[in-house]
């Protein structure tokens, strides 16, 4: 095997994806990546977050309206593709104050100081296949406490070959991410909208981790 070939295998297989879907994404998802506008309004109702991480930025479209809706805050964009992240760095060029980017995976917390006060995931945890139940661990140990983790997503579908069409996009569509985000984090807000007449639905969740308790006096 020549070095170039394995360099091209050792590609994660979502950077692949996103090579070829880079440049059309926003021209084509808004067709069905619904509910990402209500999420950030339904953040902004809550308060004025001044450390944001967006996880799975694409090409930095929630990034504008979150610099947009908290113009003073400090915004981190990561994603696993860098040709996504190229994209979002040239929407978001000159704003102030600067984004900070991470061409990562989100399978480990970043531990860094302060800790984010809000951590988003639009449309990204469900392609987390395996590695969701590790960022939403990592997001957990990520958010200060008091902090909101905001998730839109893909829930559930009846329709298999839906299902197994998604799938071949790198979608796992099967209800699992509630549970988890409930069971680390208390809920705020959860809604569990449909989408074309039921094909699927999807799901709004904010969560809250939890202040420390008080120690006994």
């Amino acid at each position: 095997m020549t070095q170039a070939s394995a360099s091209a295998a050792n590609v994660h297989p979502l950077e692949r994806y996103y090579r070829l879907h880079a440049k059309i994404y926003d021209m084509s998802r808004w067709t069905f990546l619904f509910g990402r506008d209500r999420l950030l309004r339904l953040v902004a109702d809550r308060g004025q977050p001044q450390h944001i991480l967006e996880v799975g930025c694409g090409t930095g479209k929630n990034l504008v309206r979150l610099r947009q809706l908290f113009p003073r805050a400090k915004l981190t964009g990561l994603d696993l593709s860098e040709a996504m992240l190229a994209q979002a760095r040239r929407k978001l060029a000159g704003t102030t104050p600067a984004i900070g980017w991470r061409h990562q995976a989100y399978d480990r917390p970043l531990r860094v100081e302060p800790p984010f006060d809000l951590l988003l995931f639009s449309y990204a945890l469900t392609m987390f296949n395996p590695g969701w139940e590790e960022a939403i661990a990592a997001a957990y140990a990520d958010l200060a406490p008091g902090g909101l983790i905001a998730v839109v997503d893909f829930h559930s579908s009846p329709v298999p070959l839906f299902v197994r069409w998604l799938a071949l996009n790198h979608v796992r569509l099967a209800g699992h991410l509630l549970p988890a985000l409930q069971s680390r984090f208390v809920p705020r807000h959860l809604e569990i909208r449909r989408a074309y007449g039921g094909l699927w639905t999807y799901l709004l969740f904010l969560g809250q981790k939890d202040w420390p308790a008080a120690p006994p006096v």
